[in-house]
Parts: structure tokens; C-alpha cells; sequence
């Protein structure tokens, strides 16, 4: 197949007049000009651009990982997310039981296997993190390190554990040197932590290469204590998620960490606990959240995941914020795959994965495609 008369964004740049050409589900070609065969799709000079990469979320329009970790909830939080553009997804767990998250493990584990290009692994978002800084999390769950736990779920979930978020601060230097060694394939990501400037940028130094939704839920900025977010800032190399609903972060915030980590550093997620159309009401244990005005609240009226997709961010960021698209993009398709180590996602280049999405100039999306296979509106490939 060809997609022809293409406006191209290849995870960093945008090609003009360009003819990308997909075989099995992979591209073999990136040409320019326009070429017409049987097989052809004319995109009439709109946007072609990769299928984006969310790490960390938590449902679909109904389905919810934590409530049901099963297969079905899997498949159903990507295809809710992928009607909107997001081929790749990290379905993710905030803090719960043991048992739960050896459950998702298995239940990522059959989908990453049906679908190795849109199910990316699992985030385990706590449970070892600061309870001064748990957010929506649970404080029946939120809990020390334990270092059984932590061994059994390595042990169990090497392959599949593809982030986990955790506080620093409340582990001992010899548990996170452990923890290091014993999961060397797993990206451990810092939040929901309370570490002072010098704590988190210790942490940087040792090994600890992400942040996870910048500014919420971790120590902010203060002139005589900069705390996690003055560490990010002032750190040459570590890279932060940004969760651009307007509601985490206001349009300045997202502005000023675009210009000081640049879209290398900063990618979007976006943190849905509920989307497309985001669920009214949920009511899970002490999880009790509702939509409000375009945001979840929790009981507490605290912020509880957002409800977007990651297209909706990208909007945020450039109609918003005020951000060039170009780099936006990256922030949501080369940046995140490349955090993960799939570098045949988030980009179009040959040899990569055919996930694609076409949007008009107005970022209004007009189709979907996963595997070389359109998917949204559904039907055959053109």
C-alpha cells in the first residue's frame, strides 16, 4: 500500500509531498513525490504522522486495570485509546495488592504477545512510594519497599514490567542498587516522592533516568528548596512525563518545561483514568472519582488521572501553550518509544512498525492505522 501526497512527520521533522510505502505491516519506503498505484491512499497534503505512544494509563471508556486486571481490560484500554490515535499503550496500576499486580502481569503479558506493536508492557505506578505525596493513590496501599514483593514481581514480570514508579527517598542506597540489579530491564521512574533537590538529583546520578508527570505529586520548586522539579530542571539528561490537560498543568508550566528540557527530554502522557468519552462516575474501593468540567476529582477533590487522550494533549500543547507542533509531536511519538527502547515505534522510517495516524491541518483525525491495518474508521486498508 501507498500513502501518497503526504505532508510526513518522521518523529522529528516534517517531509513535504511524501509517499510512504507499507508491506506486512512494516514501511519500506519513505519517498518523495507523489506515486500512484492500485493500492493507494492520496492524503491531499494532511498530516501523516506515527501512531502515538502513552505510557502510562489506566482505562479505557469503561474499564478500569485496577478493578479488573484481566486480558479484556487490557484490549479494551487500547482500543479505546487507539480510535483516537494511540497505537502504542503502557497500561499502567497505581498503587494496589500484590495479587493485582501479579494478575495485570499475566494479563499485559497475552496481550503484548497478540499485539507486540500496541501493548508495550506494564507501568506499576507505586506501591513504594512517599505517602506524603500518594495524590489519588490509596493510603491502604501505598506502602514501604519490600524486598519479597519486589522480588517476586521481577521474578515473575522481568518481561513485562516496563516501568515502575517508586519514591527514592524511601528506599535505603543498598535496596536501590538491588532493586537496579535484580530488574535491569525495567526503567524506574521517580515520583509521587517528597525528595529534596539533592535526594532526587542523587537519584539521577545513580542510575534513575525518569520522572513521572512532572509537577504533580512531588516536591515543587522553592527558592532555598528546589526539590524534584528544580532537580529535573537543573539535570543534563533526565527525562519527565507532562500529563497537558490544562488542569495538571496550566499552559505557562507546560511552556516552561518545553523550553528547558526540549522535546527530547519532555513527553506526554495522559494519565487517563477514564476516556473517549470519559466515564461519569467510578466508585472502586476508596477510589471514588467524577467527572467535572473536563477533569476527574476524587472525594478529597484532588485531581485522579485526567480524562484525555494523547491527541487531545498534543492540542493542549499547541493550541494552548502555544508550543510548534512539530515538537509536540515528538514529545508524544518518538520520545516516548525511545524511552522504552522501541525505536521501531513513534517514527515513520523504513523498517518500522506501519502505526499511523492522518490528521487535517486542523489536527482533526481522519484515520487510523495499526500493523499497516486501518482501524479507525474501521474497515479494510484504505
Amino acid at each position: 500500500m501507498l500513502f501518497t501526497n503526504a505532508t510526513v512527520f518522521t518523529g522529528t521533522d516534517f517531509l513535504p509531498n511524501a509517499t510512504v510505502q507499507v508491506a506486512n505491516g512494516l514501511i519500506t519506503a519513505v519517498l518523495t513525490g507523489e506515486i500512484y498505484e492500485s493500492d493507494t491512499l492520496d492524503l491531499q497534503g494532511d498530516y501523516l504522522i506515527p501512531g502515538l505512544v502513552d505510557l502510562q494509563l489506566y482505562g479505557g471508556s469503561w474499564q478500569f486495570l485496577n478493578q479488573t486486571p484481566t486480558s479484556d481490560t487490557v484490549r479494551h484500554i487500547h482500543d479505546t485509546h487507539r480510535r483516537n490515535g494511540t497505537t502504542s499503550v503502557m497500561p499502567t496500576l497505581y498503587s494496589t495488592s500484590h495479587g493485582v499486580i501479579l494478575q495485570a502481569i499475566e494479563a499485559v503479558r497475552e496481550v503484548m504477545r497478540e499485539r507486540p506493536g500496541g501493548i508495550l508492557g506494564l507501568h506499576v505506578e507505586g506501591p513504594y512510594i512517599n505517602p506524603i505525596r500518594r495524590g489519588a493513590h490509596s493510603p491502604n496501599y501505598v506502602r514501604q519497599p519490600d524486598e519479597r514483593e519486589l522480588a517476586e514481581l521481577i521474578g515473575r514480570g522481568a518481561d513485562v514490567i516496563k516501568l515502575l514508579t517508586i519514591a527514592p527517598e524511601i528506599f535505603s542506597p543498598k535496596q536501590l542498587d538491588w532493586l537496579k540489579q535484580l530488574a535491569p530491564e525495567t526503567r524506574l521512574s521517580l515520583g509521587h516522592s517528597n525528595a529534596t533537590y539533592a535526594e532526587a538529583t542523587s537519584a539521577f546520578d545513580a542510575g534513575i533516568s525518569l520522572v513521572t508527570h512532572l509537577y504533580n505529586a512531588q516536591r515543587g520548586f522553592e527558592s532555598r528548596e528546589p526539590g524534584v522539579v528544580g532537580a529535573v530542571f537543573d539535570h543534563p539528561t533526565v527525562r519527565a512525563s507532562l500529563i497537558a490537560d490544562g488542569f495538571h498543568c496550566v499552559p505557562m508550566a507546560i511552556r516552561l518545561a518545553y523550553k528547558l528540557l526540549g522535546p527530547e527530554r519532555l513527553f506526554l502522557i495522559s494519565d487517563a483514568s477514564f476516556a473517549y468519552p470519559p466515564r461519569p462516575v467510578f466508585d472502586f474501593e476508596d477510589f471514588q472519582i467524577r467527572y467535572d468540567a473536563g477533569r476527574y476529582l476524587n472525594q478529597e477533590g484532588k485531581l485522579a488521572g485526567s480524562s484525555i487522550t494523547l491527541l487531545e494533549a498534543v492540542r493542549v500543547c499547541v493550541e494552548q501553550a502555544g508550543l510548534p507542533l512539530a515538537n509536540v509531536l515528538q514529545m508524544a511519538t518518538q520520545t516516548p518509544a525511545d524511552v522504552i527502547g522501541r525505536t521501531d515505534l513513534g517514527r515513520i522510517a523504513t523498517g518500522c512498525v506501519a502505526n499511523f495516524v492522518w490528521l487535517d491541518k486542523s489536527l482533526t483525525m481522519k484515520g487510523v492505522w495499526q500493523d499497516g491495518i486501518r482501524v479507525m474508521p474501521a474497515g479494510n486498508n484504505q
